[in-house]
């Protein structure tokens, strides 16, 4: 494998580090409150950073959504590029790609996704759905949202369809969520059996980046932080707990993004990645959940203070840390994954089970 960006997606990440970098600023983030920052969103679809997607493929994204974590930028990038963007790509049809792209791509349209299922939504055979999603992220900026029903089909809805109900949600991150409620909704499908599966995939390992990139703006903050505060006449930064502290988050937010970059090129090149993606979303669970701790320990009473912006890195970290599923639900489905290989590839006569194949695998092919 090889992790290294193409042209398009390195000058993509460089565009997108200069724009995130200009307008999420400390200022603008805490003016923006709940709500999407409307310049900063006109900005990235004018630079085409959302249709680019279609182009950069998942791997590209997660170095796109490195950068909007670094800065926390409050903006529906990830919900709009993963169940917009690139769900319609992977699995809409050609009219709908024809017909719904252009405007996500240009902005005028906002995705999001009711993800992961909870079983709480019904269809009809006719294609009304019925039932609740308790938060939904960037719902109140969405013109769309990807659904899935309780039998793993997906749907598409308008959020300004009759029968659609919303009402804002505060979640630990100012993700200007909202529950939403179907009553007899219209919607439209999306893909056929394994969409799903496939869309969850895709959304663990983008959301597995954004995490990679909000741990290394928490610990970027708390490097600045410690060399250059003083204590009894020498830096923070030269103190051993300090510096072991700092290096635990380090080596944690690379494995975050080294497993999200793995699950991603994976999924670009039609590989299986079922077992990747969760690896991916497991380590943004438990490591994420330990480097923005991390980052407001070091910070020492100034992490403590709720509008310094290393408690923005700490509460995105906590809200990514169980979105698409906490640690312990992860390595459950993970370990119920390879067990089912298992009993397949005994039911095969085999006796090469995923431990062999992980051994198997080439040096550096893995975390």
């Amino acid at each position: 494998m090889d992790f290294h960006p193409t042209e398009e997606q390195a000058a993509a990440a460089g565009l997108a580090a200069r724009i995130f970098g200009d307008l999420a600023t400390h200022d603008r983030l805490a003016a923006a409150g709940t709500g999407s920052d409307a310049e900063l969103w006109k900005a990235l679809t004018a630079a085409g950073l959302t249709g680019a997607v279609e182009d950069v493929g998942l791997l590209g994204l997660v170095l796109l959504l490195e950068e909007q974590g670094r800065t926390t930028a409050q903006v529906p990038y990830a919900a709009t590029c993963v169940y917009g963007v690139l769900a319609l790509t992977r699995h809409g049809s050609a009219e709908q790609r024809a017909r719904l792209l252009p405007a996500l791509g240009s902005g005028d349209a906002v995705a999001t996704g009711a993800f992961p299922r909870r079983g709480r939504i019904t269809a009809s055979p006719d294609g009304r759905l019925t039932g609740t999603a308790p938060a939904v992220p960037w719902l109140r900026e969405a013109t769309h949202v990807l659904v899935p029903d309780a039998a793993g089909a997906l749907w598409l809805v308008r959020t300004d369809a009759p029968g659609v109900d919303t009402a804002s949600v505060e979640t630990t991150a100012p993700w200007s969520a909202a529950s939403l409620t179907l009553s007899g909704a219209e919607a439209e499908r999306i893909g056929g059996d394994g969409a799903y599966a496939d869309v969850l995939a895709v959304a663990r390992t983008a959301f597995a980046g954004l995490q990679a990139g909000v741990c290394a703006g928490s610990l970027a903050r708390a490097v600045e932080y410690t060399s250059t505060r003083e204590q009894f006449g020498r830096p923070l930064s030269t103190n051993q707990g300090v510096m072991l502290r700092a290096a635990d988050a380090y080596m944690d937010t690379e494995a975050i993004r080294i497993t999200a970059y793995e699950a991603a090129w994976r999924i670009d090149e039609g590989l299986a990645a079922g077992h990747h993606a969760l690896t991916a979303a497991w380590w943004a669970s438990e490591a994420g959940k330990r480097v923005v701790h991390a980052g407001q320990h070091l910070h020492g009473g100034m992490g403590a203070d709720l509008d310094h912006p290393v408690h923005r890195h700490f509460l995105w970290g906590r809200q990514l840390d169980a979105y698409l599923g906490c640690g312990s639900e992860l390595l459950a489905e993970l370990g119920a994954l390879l067990a089912d290989d298992a009993a397949g590839a005994a039911h095969d006569g085999s006796d090469h089970t995923p431990a062999d194949a992980l051994a198997d695998a080439p040096e550096g092919d893995g975390a």
